[in-house]
């Protein structure tokens, strides 16, 4: 019977539409099977078969569409970004998730497997995946996204089907630093749902806009703990002074010595004069992540007198993080020598330490910023380790001037393959920024 339905469809259409007209694709029938198993033989071929891959995208049989989605993600060229951003428009979560899953892994290699739609399953018609808890990763400044990508991405992120893809396309956007869908991700931190509000705020942080900073104030007091010290990081790293007083206020009545941490921290990126009486109140609490938060305020105050007092302090200071933390201070506040047991020094060498070379290294990065500092960190290059170059070479990316290219052609040169790879990325990241 089905295959007298197909056939007086095709009549249908043949009076409707002429003997050379395409027939409707007929509908899919209860058993998918064949049709994916059409669909894993198309993938197979490569690029050259997305335009038959593509018609799979409208099947009403949402299996196939996935399978369909999949496929076309395998087979990841820039031929299949067209087709992905199709499947964007899907109206089901997991086809979305794919999508942007894919669309990202064009620009990031491998993000697919570590992306939601790894972990993605299907429970009745709910969908269910677990987001990673790192949340570090965002395209180099020189890579350049299709408009139209994050356009997509945005409005997933303000509307997708279903609050896992939502969250997931902010985290997408934040990895493509799509500042273009900056509004979107505003829209998205009111949806009332905590994932696609924290993967929104992480996003903002990355694309580093501090015109968001105001709209996401509200934020300071989330009771949700997790939310909440999102708000506040992001509130530090765009550098929102006008919050100064609030986060004051959270510091006194934080619930929590985490979150107590999170807001002196922020607190500390915001140079202010006014701020010092809560720095000296913190500078010799018992906390560590307070002695640091506080270290760190006096770091940015700039202020020479109190070179002494932070010297004192860091040669004092037995715990890693507040250590690293004061190192950063002293230098701040004047002294940029690198001697053998000087806190300029202290700072690169812990570049060679797994457990705490990400924090060490954006210290360097904001104290190169200064050319006289940056100046002596050219020496370290003589005699610096493996490790040393790789994370010196990315400072220099970050913060380095047009006296910094000869620097990093030398490491794009180096002997060891890993640490020239290194250092031409970081000379194109330089060059971007120029």
């Amino acid at each position: 019977m089905w295959y007298v339905r197909v056939t007086l469809a095709a009549l249908v259409c043949s009076c409707l539409f002429g003997q050379n007209a395409d027939p409707p694709r007929p509908q899919t029938a209860e058993d998918p099977k064949p049709q994916i198993r059409a669909i894993r033989d198309l993938g197979k071929l490569g690029s050259s078969s997305i335009a038959k891959l593509q018609p799979y995208l409208t099947d009403a049989n949402v299996e196939i569409r996935v399978e369909a989605v999949k496929a076309i993600v395998e087979i990841g060229t820039q031929r299949s970004l067209d087709a992905l951003l199709e499947a964007a428009r899907d109206n089901d979560a997991e086809v979305q998730i794919r999508a942007t899953d894919g669309l990202v892994n064009f620009y990031v290699p491998e993000y697919v497997k570590t992306g939601l739609s790894g972990s993605i399953r299907r429970v009745g018609t709910a969908i269910r995946g677990k987001f990673t808890d790192t949340n570090d990763q965002v395209i180099e400044s020189y890579i350049q996204v299709r408009p139209e990508i994050i356009t997509a991405l945005g409005r997933l992120a303000r509307g997708g089907s279903s609050m896992e893809s939502r969250a997931n396309a902010a985290r997408a956007i934040g990895v493509l630093r799509g500042r273009a869908a900056l509004d979107d991700l505003v829209a998205a931190i009111k949806s009332k749902d905590d994932l696609v509000i924290y993967e929104s705020l992480v996003a903002i942080q990355k694309i580093r806009d501090p015109e968001a900073a105001p709209r996401i104030s509200f934020l300071l007091r989330d009771l949700n703990e997790r939310v909440q010290i999102a708000a506040i990081e992001t509130t530090g790293l765009l550098q929102n002074k006008s919050a100064g007083a609030d986060l004051r206020d959270v510091i006194e009545r934080a619930r929590t010595s985490k979150v107590r941490r999170a807001a002196l921290g922020a607190l500390a990126m915001l140079p202010d004069e006014g701020n010092r009486p809560v720095y000296t109140k913190y500078f010799t609490d018992k906390d560590d992540g307070m002695r640091a938060g506080a270290a760190e305020g006096f770091a940015r105050l700039k202020n020479p007198a109190d070179l002494k007092m932070l010297e004192d302090a860091f040669s004092a200071e037995k715990k890693m993080n507040p250590r690293l933390s004061l190192a950063f201070a002293v230098v701040a506040a004047g002294r940029n020598d690198m001697t053998e047991f000087s806190p300029l020094q202290y700072l690169v060498n812990t570049l060679n330490s797994k457990a705490y070379q990400g924090v060490a290294q954006p210290f360097l990065i904001e104290l190169t910023r200064d050319p006289g500092v940056r100046r002596t960190i050219y020496g370290a290059f003589n005699n610096a380790t493996r490790d040393e170059k790789i994370l010196l070479g990315q400072i220099l990316a970050r913060s380095g001037d047009a006296d910094s290219v000869k620097y990093l052609e030398t490491l794009a040169a180096d002997s060891d393959a890993e640490v020239a790879q290194e250092g031409l990325r970081s000379l194109k990241t330089l060059r971007a920024r120029f």
